[in-house]
């Protein structure tokens, strides 16, 4: 099932319904977020990713021209099946290629492992609020 997974770099005004379905989705249906947090004016600055299962998108992330990946989201049923991995290193190879060599984010707690097994690491002195949902900022330093 994961060989069938492909990540594309888009941007928002070619893909945002896709990319806005996934979101909404994922974030504002399952996870309550209010829809005043979820959009923002930055989504038409920054490049977006889709991950497909062969043609049906199946979860998003964005990387912001500062180095910042952030709306990382893939759908449920998609879940453990490396669709968060194959997002996560395309977006950090996106950004390589353009010069980025620090990469930041703010991660939701429970997914802290996940972003460890990239490299990743902590640097918030403890958890804050987000969305009513307990986040930290974590940041990766490319090695070369």
């Amino acid at each position: 099932m994961t060989n069938n997974i492909h990540v594309s770099v888009t941007d928002w005004q070619r893909d945002h319904v896709a990319l806005s379905a996934i979101r909404q989705a994922v974030f504002i249906d399952e996870q309550q977020v209010p829809p005043a947090l979820e959009w923002d004016a930055l989504d038409a600055s920054c490049q977006h990713l889709l991950a497909y299962a062969g043609d049906t998108p199946i979860g998003t992330a964005r990387l912001l021209p500062d180095g910042h990946i952030g709306r990382v989201a893939v759908c449920k049923d998609w879940r453990g099946h490396q669709v968060g991995l194959k997002l996560m290193q395309a977006a950090m190879a996106l950004g390589l290629e353009q010069g980025m060599r620090v990469f930041l984010l703010s991660a939701q707690v429970h997914a802290i492992p996940f972003y460890e097994r990239l490299g990743y690491r902590v640097i918030s002195a403890e958890p804050y609020d987000d969305a009513g949902i307990p986040h930290v900022d974590m940041r990766y330093e490319h090695q070369p």
